[in-house]
């Protein structure tokens, strides 16, 4: 068993914001009060959680594992270790794995490796067959055997034919569908913003409409079809008010929003080199400021990391042959903290909305919350409390964060009711 005490209890689902006790006995919550006395209990731990916060565990609806194919950058054990560390109880695993996860024999593969790990680890199915865009895998065969959505993310899905059909399906399947978006016609070269950085490193860029003008497509097929549509880490002013639209014309589109792209601009780039190296690119300042009102008013449901980890020898390359991306859950709490709550711009409660509740509901599952009979799936952590981004749990280090002093130290994860994540 495991009592915690006096912890600030921040939980979106109860709107509840108050100094609360927490005892859990196996993997659930089973009293929530003011003030719990467990001198009776036997193998009780006790937490001290005062001056902590105590939320639901963090949700991260887009990470990227590496395994199968790629776990010299990465693999399922060390995702869930960086995940715990960064205060995640859930992820949702994207399927551009090697092989993809087009078919049922990997996705088991990844799902009970997943259940080996401390932590949930959910896995989505790619949209097409070897994430061509020319042919649709058995979405109901992958959908009864574990796939909790569909996407071929990092890579567009050009033909609308094809994402119709999904987009149907997926709503058939009552399951969501989420969209890398952007069109290779306006992308001369890949991971930078195409603007006054790309012409300075003479850099060809990544064009805004290359992601403008796919949202606007996707926004309306999913106004069309009804589909449960996922705008991926959104990076575009544009696109944040094409998806505003949509949503109010009555589409089921929810859009994420990536740590890089509300803290960045391409200015990055310029200070760290292919670490600011992403797909969809970081922008510019009016391009970021318009993210954080999306989120301020809800038109982005969600904060994701797009934990995209690489080796450093990958890394090392000349900018364009390095791959994108970058290691973002051990770093996503303390800057949603740093870039968003401590301006003002949102609410800490906001805040574990974004990255817990929304991402939940979003694939179906119940969101975390602190009441009794709930799983005990919990982060503590010290919103007032720095700690400098040095080493990392994951394989790779691939962050422009690096040596940032970052607020909202985690002390506990824990899942399920086991610690899985421990530092005081």
């Amino acid at each position: 068993m495991i009592l915690i005490k006096g912890g600030r209890v921040v939980d979106p689902v109860t709107h509840t914001d108050q100094l609360l006790d927490i005892l859990i006995d196996g993997s659930k919550i089973i009293h929530v009060a003011d003030h719990i006395n467990g001198g009776h209990l036997e193998n009780l731990q006790i937490i001290d959680a005062k001056g902590y916060v105590v939320a639901p565990g963090l949700v991260d609806a887009h990470v990227h594992f590496r395994d199968p194919g790629f776990t010299h950058k990465e693999d399922i054990l060390t995702g869930a270790a960086a995940a715990a560390r960064g205060g995640f109880t859930t992820v949702i695993c994207m399927a551009n794995t090697k092989p993809p996860v087009d078919n049922v024999e990997t996705l088991r593969y990844i799902i009970e490796k997943g259940e080996k790990t401390g932590i949930h680890i959910m896995q989505t199915a790619t949209v097409t067959k070897g994430m061509q865009g020319k042919e649709l895998v058995d979405m109901e065969e992958l959908a009864d055997s574990g796939a909790v959505g569909f996407t071929d993310d990092g890579l567009p899905i050009m033909d609308e034919k094809i994402l119709l059909q999904a987009m149907e399906n997926a709503k058939e399947l009552d399951l969501p569908i989420s969209l890398h978006e952007e069109d290779p016609l306006f992308i001369k070269k890949p991971g930078v913003n195409m603007g006054k950085v790309s012409k300075k490193l003479n850099y060809g860029g990544a064009s805004r409409t290359a992601e403008d003008i796919m949202v606007a497509r996707d926004c309306v097929l999913a106004l069309h079809t009804g589909a449960n549509v996922c705008i991926q880490h959104i990076s575009s002013a544009v696109s944040v008010e094409i998806v505003r639209t949509f949503k109010k014309l009555g589409a089921n589109i929810h859009a994420e929003a990536t740590p890089h792209h509300f803290t960045l601009t391409e200015d990055a780039v310029l200070t760290y080199g292919t670490n600011a190296r992403m797909n969809p690119p970081v922008r510019t300042e009016k391009d970021r400021l318009k993210i954080i009102e999306g989120i301020q008013d809800g038109t982005i449901d969600m904060i994701v990391t797009d934990h995209a980890p690489h080796s450093t020898e990958e890394k090392d390359q000349p900018l364009e042959k390095a791959p994108s991306g970058i290691t973002g859950l051990e770093t996503s709490l303390g800057l949603g903290i740093k870039s968003l709550v401590e301006p003002g711009y949102i609410t800490l409660m906001q805040l574990i909305k974004c990255m817990s509740t929304a991402p939940a509901e979003f694939y179906g599952l119940v969101p975390g919350s602190i009441t009794e009979n709930a799983c005990a799936n919990l982060v503590i952590f010290n919103e007032n409390e720095t700690e400098t981004v040095k080493d990392f749990k994951s394989k790779a280090s691939n962050s422009p964060f690096v040596n940032w002093d970052l607020p909202g130290k985690i002390h506990y994860t824990i899942c399920s009711g086991n610690i899985v994540y421990e530092n005081n």
